[in-house]
């Protein structure tokens, strides 16, 4: 028996190198370190991408955009969230919201909020209202708290259409 909503979570770490782009929510953030990864290492859409396939137990975004797998080299993260979405819609659900934390010490994202918003409302076809978005700091603690990585959180919302 199919339940009418449907809960996700999503998590993704990255380590921050010199000499790579930082790409979060899609949007290329001017900063000196970016994502060590596979693809363009967006740790934003990496999560949200797990939360969707998690929330309807589909496994997670390794079994279907592998990391050896080279036609993936760099790609635009964009597509995995689409994928991932379109997914979700052939199961009959549709995203009512979602709820991210980023977390790294630097850069400062507070000017970027909006437009990563934007971003996902429009790829997972919500609001923007319907779309969460908190940045913050760890503080000095760990990997993250120094400035060699930075790491997502993400939960959606799902409901049977």
């Amino acid at each position: 028996m199919s339940t009418k909503l449907r809960v996700g979570i999503g998590e993704d770490i990255h380590r921050l190198v010199e000499r790579k782009s930082l790409v979060l929510g899609g949007v290329k953030i001017p900063f000196e370190k970016g994502c060590l990864a596979h693809s363009d290492g967006d740790v934003i859409y990496h999560a949200l991408s797990d939360s969707l396939l998690g929330a309807l137990a589909l496994g997670d975004i390794g079994i279907y955009f592998p990391p050896k797998d080279p036609k993936y080299d760099n790609v635009d993260s964009s597509l995995i969230v689409s994928t991932c979405y379109q997914m979700i819609k052939d199961k009959g659900y549709g995203v009512v919201n979602v709820d991210i934390t980023v977390c790294c010490e630097k850069p400062h994202l507070k000017q970027y909020v909006n437009q990563i918003r934007s971003n996902i409302a429009k790829l997972l076809e919500i609001d923007i209202d319907c779309v969460g978005i908190q940045a913050m700091s760890n503080e000095g603690l760990d990997a993250i708290g120094k400035g060699e990585a930075i790491k997502a959180n993400a939960i959606c919302l799902l409901e049977a259409k």
